[in-house]
């Protein structure tokens, strides 16, 4: 039995006994993942009945040299500090909302091709993204994809990422 189906059927029984499920962050949420594989997403999320959706719209990084073109790479680093960026970015709008990172059922990266490099830096995406998920402190997974996309609304973006979390009553 997985530890999806335990926690379902232990929640029920919670239910059935007169207790409740835990209405803490998305503790009613159930996440799925390949048991099989390493990879720090999940494979598909189930979000219980009368959860609000609470949509981020996609930012990007915050300048990290405040003394160069706002519209340069220069500005917001590589790939990684700008994920990283990014990433914390969303972490302060979800805590103004009194949700975290674990609230994160899905996400989406876009990314343009690093002209260092000559394509997307997914090492350096992942490296920043695995800061945040799937740590001891946070393994609440998102589902999740990862663009490549010819432009951004900022020229010195390599990456925006947009998020939906959710809120259980």
């Amino acid at each position: 039995m997985t530890i999806f189906k335990t926690f379902r059927i232990a929640a029920l029984a919670s239910v059935l006994a007169g207790g409740a499920v835990s209405a803490a962050g998305a503790a009613d949420v159930v996440r799925h993942s390949d048991p099989a594989g390493h990879f720090p997403i999940s494979t598909a999320i189930e979000v219980p009945p009368g959860a609000t959706t609470i949509y981020l719209s996609g930012m990007g990084a915050p300048p990290v040299d405040k003394t160069a073109d706002p519209k340069t790479l220069a500005a917001y680093g590589d790939t990684e500090t700008q994920v990283r960026g990014a990433l914390t970015r969303i972490q302060g709008e979800l805590a103004k909302l009194k949700l975290t990172m674990g609230d994160v059922v899905n996400m989406h990266i876009y990314m343009v091709a690093d002209p260092k490099l000559g394509k997307i830096d997914f090492p350096g995406m992942m490296k920043a993204y695995t800061e945040f998920y799937g740590t001891p402190a946070q393994p609440k997974l998102p589902t999740r994809s990862a663009f490549e996309v010819a432009h951004l609304a900022n020229p010195g973006w390599l990456v925006e990422i947009e998020v939906v979390a959710v809120r259980t009553h």
